[in-house]
């Protein structure tokens, strides 16, 4: 049995906007007091319809949308004529639902219409009205007939926003379809050909084994020396996959401490021309966990990151003013000394880099990151 679906009163993306609305429906409640009889019973019937076509409004879309609103403007008619003039309020209720027709003709139709309906009541009324209410409802009526261009607008503004994430998105996706397909053809053209040369050549050394032994060993030094270059081609791939720069990182951690309330203030050159991919790819880890602790422990609402390149070598500084590492609680405060600086530890060993923590008790952490701009060269002869 099919579950039954849940009921709303108002469509769950408007949020609590519809309810704030709701509440001034009590006005024209109030604006009853005084009346008896069948005149107060056909007021509260009208007031009644009007809450529901309020609701429906937020649901229906179409002809059925004209018939609501229209209710909508009758009622309102209605009430301001042999009521009080002052129900002519309710017509920012819906001013409201004419910003939502999305076609310039039902837009301008509706708003004539809506236009049409309060001047018919300001001129049926209007004599029997001192000049002092006049003058009264005067600046409502003025902001009533503007307010729909200015919700049009902000409607619009939404929808061409919510177009842009979803266009956002579509991007994301072609740039790692793309992403895929140039990895695909790179590991096809590096090392298509240089695996085909090793089958060929290991071939050729089984050959000569029983014939040519000195022949043999040169072949299989050449496939040793062929594998290595193969080695170092997947290395060079892996690596480009994964490198990111420090300042793609920087504005990433931006974004994070923005969403944290955090603020950020970067100095120095955050290009870092000259320096490798490798090298950028392990500072941008090391500031990625940084970041990720102030934000997760630190509950600090300044975050400073220099970027210095030095002469030999770079240096990160990245400064909290939370409450600092906490005695006997060393992971607890802005940047941890547990696993993250081990794994930080780990990754700068790679290419002999260093990281010092410094912190005082409730005056923040500084976390100092260097690396040398020569590397050693690890056995066999590659660079690291």
């Amino acid at each position: 049995m099919a579950e039954r679906a849940k009921f709303r009163l108002f469509p769950q993306k408007q949020g609590f906007f519809p309810f704030v609305w709701a509440v001034y429906l009590v006005l024209p409640i109030l604006n009853l007091r005084g009346e008896t009889g069948m005149k107060l019973i056909l007021g509260g019937i009208m007031i009644a319809v009007f809450a529901i076509s309020y609701r429906q409004l937020y649901w229906v879309r179409g002809g059925v949308f004209n018939v609501w609103l229209f209710i909508q403007m009758l009622i309102i008619v209605v009430l301001s004529l042999f009521y009080t003039p002052y129900n002519l309020y309710m017509g920012f209720f819906t001013a409201n639902f004419i910003a939502y027709y999305t076609e310039n003709k039902g837009f301008k139709i509706a708003f004539a219409s809506f236009v049409i309906m309060i001047l018919s009541v300001l001129v049926l009324v209007g004599r029997e009205m001192e000049w002092g209410s006049v003058m009264f409802l005067a600046p409502f009526i003025i902001i009533m007939l503007i307010s729909p261009f200015g919700v049009r607008s902000m409607n619009r503004n939404q929808k061409l926003e919510k177009e842009l994430d979803q266009a956002n998105e579509v991007i994301k996706e072609l740039v790692k379809r793309e992403e895929r397909m140039r990895i695909a053809r790179d590991l096809h053209d590096t090392l298509g050909h240089t695996l085909s040369l090793i089958t060929l050549k290991s071939q050729l050394v089984e050959k000569l084994v029983t014939k040519n032994t000195e022949r043999a060993q040169e072949e299989a030094r050449e496939i040793q020396r062929t594998s290595r270059a193969a080695l170092r081609q997947v290395r060079e791939l892996v690596s480009e996959m994964r490198a990111v720069s420090v300042a793609e990182e920087l504005a990433e951690a931006g974004e994070m401490l923005r969403t944290a309330e955090i603020a950020l203030e970067v100095e120095g050159d955050i290009s870092l021309e000259g320096v490798s991919d490798l090298t950028q790819n392990i500072l941008s880890l090391c500031i990625k966990e940084a970041v990720t602790n102030i934000v997760k422990h630190s509950r600090a609402d300044k975050c400073f990151i220099g970027v210095a390149k030095l002469a030999g070598e770079v240096r990160i500084t990245v400064k909290d003013n939370g409450i600092g590492l906490q005695h006997g609680e060393r992971g607890n405060g802005g940047l941890s000394d547990g696993n993250g600086m081990k794994g930080m530890a780990e990754r700068l060993s790679l290419i002999d880099g260093s990281l010092s923590l410094s912190s005082a008790e409730g005056q923040g952490a500084t976390l100092i990151v260097t690396i040398p701009l020569i590397v050693k060269d690890a056995q066999g002869g590659e660079t690291a």
